[in-house]
């Protein structure tokens, strides 16, 4: 299935689209996609209402479409996770996974605008493969048991600010918190309707012309690495969101090539999981 909310900001409302694409509003199943639902079993409650037709059909009316995640406890950020990714910036490819967290209220709906913050000269993009929580994960012992914990999979967009993460602070969170810098959706993606996770291509382009071009089989650590990994330091829970890394092509890695500034627009794709589209506006 793929869950979404649709709707202005602050007001958005839970839908979920069928095999065909026909969009159903969640009415009396739960007011919102969030943490709770997730942790109460509610992908499988929306799944038996569809399959019993017991849902409203919502027309498609063009409206905004939110984030499919409501009000994540934590965005937990992996980086330098794809080997040409790491190359590119001059860094060594890591042992083990490089984890940053992101302040959660970055995260806005997928064709929102982005703000470029003030004083900013390096906003940079990345596409990445965004991880859902749907149960609480503590010290899972296996690939199997991280898996398991997985309501299903998104776009993000880990916009960062290169100068105020790299040269501002020994830390990188400044140059990942700013306001709106992480688009993600349109969809959450339940992990049936995904093949191959490992085989996932992520396409960005800048202003149409493309930037990134990779594959999740490229990752140095696989999603169910990443998961099992994290719960050993930190206690995952439903709504949560995970950032798995991004492939070669940021700005920080061509040099020569123009950060973002007001007006640029920068669309996105994952396989499977749909498209996204930002334009760039100054805070």
């Amino acid at each position: 299935m793929k869950l979404l909310r649709i709707g202005a900001p602050g007001a958005e409302t839970p839908a979920v689209l069928d095999g065909d694409g026909r969009m159903f509003a969640l009415t009396g199943l739960t007011e919102d996609i969030d943490g709770a639902f997730l942790a109460s079993g509610g992908i499988d409650r929306v799944r038996q209402a569809l399959a019993e037709g017991l849902l409203p059909p919502v027309e498609d009316t063009g409206q905004r479409t939110g984030a499919p995640v409501a009000r994540p406890g934590k965005v937990v950020c992996v980086g330098l996770n794809y080997r040409d990714h790491a190359e590119e910036t001059g860094a060594p490819v890591p042992e083990r996974p490089v984890i940053f967290m992101k302040d959660p209220s970055t995260v806005v709906g997928p064709d929102d605008q982005v703000l470029i913050p003030r004083g900013s000269v390096k906003t940079d993009w990345e596409v990445e493969l965004a991880v859902v929580i749907g149960r609480e994960a503590r010290y899972l012992a296996d690939p199997a048991a991280a898996a398991e914990c997985i309501a299903g999979y998104a776009i993000s967009n880990d916009v960062s600010e290169r100068e105020f993460q790299l040269e501002y602070s020994p830390q990188w969170d400044l140059g990942k918190s700013c306001e709106t810098f992480n688009p993600m959706g349109p969809w959450l993606v339940t992990p049936d309707e995904i093949g191959d996770l490992q085989s996932l291509g992520l396409r960005l382009a800048v202003n149409g012309v493309t930037r990134q071009d990779g594959n999740t089989k490229d990752m140095i650590f696989d999603v169910a690495h990443i998961v099992r990994y994290l719960s050993q330091y930190m206690v995952l829970r439903p709504g949560d969101v995970i950032n798995t890394g991004t492939p070669a092509g940021v700005a920080l890695g061509l040099p020569g090539t123009p950060y973002l500034r007001e007006g640029d627009t920068v669309e996105l794709s994952i396989d499977g999981l749909g498209t996204q589209r930002q334009t760039f506006v100054n805070a």
